[in-house]
């Protein structure tokens, strides 16, 4: 991030979070060491109630905890059960997520998402969060792929993003904020002796990074220090601030009303479309394929009539609420040779073509691999310009009406 950027995001964060009302959540810290050093829950609510806002929590950890153990005790599940809580914050074992790909596959992750179903089961429009914990201060020697602190620190990261994608969940990236501090502050020692464990500022730092993923709200101008150098405590919050508000979606953050989100991939075979539903805790689902026919079903297949450009929306629905999202597809005629068309399109520049035709040009249609309309020209011409330097760089699809026949053709855009 360039200095005018984190500048500019920095001020909209503190001058904005004075504005918001009271916010209020419940939350549930189900964890271990990690949690229970410095009390992380209480520090979190100490952050909250100085910027304004207010939170009922409870905790439940244990130390050495892996997501397993959590799931075979039941007094894991009576905390989960106490109430209908907002927000579960899970934390595995510090090393468990950083092993090999398939022992995270078949020990951790299975464990880590079966307690999220537990959550969902108590209440369904409670929100999981797995607290994404850090390297260690030299990583660990027992693995090549995690003997340093960045090696370790990133395949935490990705563990727990993957967690949360397999559970529907958020994420709070502590370590993300973690790394921040240890390349932009290195004086500020996050860990305790044991290079392990948070100090003082580590635990801060990580009540920050709490605040600003459940409100999603800047922690920067927080009067509750934990005892802490007042420059230290904004260095650390500031650090909280950008690890999570510049990348709300990916760590699917969202308020604690905003549960089902609708969402869907398609392919297609001719003129059948096969449509695979992503929505989030959703239990319903509506279609509608943009030519006149609906349907139900979660993953429908639906066959058009003809080839053309279509509008496909999802309103996918639950308990908690519901979302909508579309999606423009593009069925290209079947079975023409493009020798029979009437048009040529010719390069002429880097990304730079021009189209032109002895018959008129009725309409020009770009759209990108997603079905997302990027241009489009309806009037009719016998010459038509394209510049693909307006767009990013990969893979379009050119729709070209001609005499009422309609071609296609794949365009690359490269760097």
């Amino acid at each position: 991030m360039n200095y005018f950027k984190k500048t500019l995001l920095l001020f909209t964060l503190f001058s904005t979070f004075t504005t918001y009302s009271q916010d209020s959540l419940s939350v549930l810290f189900i964890g271990n060491s990690y949690t229970y050093v410095n009390d992380l829950p209480t520090m979190f609510l100490n952050v909250t109630q100085s910027l304004g806002d207010n939170a009922l929590i409870d905790s439940k950890s244990n130390g050495g905890y892996t997501f397993q153990n959590h799931l075979s005790d039941p007094l894991t599940h009576t905390k989960i059960h106490a109430q209908a809580w907002d927000y579960v914050v899970i934390q595995g074992q510090s090393q468990e997520p950083s092993f090999p790909y398939d022992q995270v596959n078949s020990n951790t992750l299975p464990p880590a998402v079966q307690l999220a179903d537990s959550v969902y089961a108590n209440n369904y429009c409670s929100q999981v969060m797995y607290f994404m914990t850090w390297g260690r201060q030299v990583g660990d020697p027992q693995w090549d792929s995690i003997n340093t602190f960045d090696k370790m620190n990133v395949r935490l990261r990705n563990a727990y993003l993957r967690i949360s994608d397999s559970a529907e969940a958020s994420v709070s990236p502590v370590g993300v904020a973690w790394k921040y501090v240890r390349d932009n502050y290195p004086t500020i020692n996050l860990y305790s002796g044991d290079g392990s464990h948070p100090s003082m500022e580590g635990s801060y730092l990580a009540a920050c990074t709490f605040y600003a993923s459940l409100f999603r709200k800047s922690p920067v101008g927080a009067t509750y220090t934990a005892g802490l150098n007042a420059t230290v405590a904004g260095q650390l919050q500031e650090a909280a601030a950008l690890a999570v508000l510049d990348s709300l979606s990916t760590w699917h953050l969202r308020p604690k009303s905003d549960i089902t989100i609708a969402n869907f991939t398609s392919t297609n075979s001719g003129y059948t479309v096969d449509f695979e539903n992503e929505s989030w805790r959703a239990t319903s689902y509506s279609w509608n394929f943009g030519d006149g026919f609906n349907s139900i079903d979660e993953n429908p297949s639906h066959a058009y009539a003809s080839n053309g450009n279509y509008t496909v929306e999802l309103i996918a629905e639950s308990v908690c609420g519901n979302d909508t999202t579309s999606v423009l597809i593009n069925l290209p005629l079947l079975g023409l040779n493009e020798n029979e068309s009437s048009f040529e399109l010719m390069n002429k520049g880097e990304n730079q073509y021009v189209l032109t035709s002895n018959s008129q040009l009725s309409e020009v249609i770009l759209v990108d691999l997603n079905g997302r309309k990027m241009k489009s020209f309806s009037q009719s011409t016998t010459e038509f310009n394209l510049n693909l330097n307006d767009f990013p760089s990969g893979i379009y699809i050119l729709s070209i009406k001609v005499n009422d026949k309609v071609y296609t053709k794949k365009l690359v855009r490269f760097f």
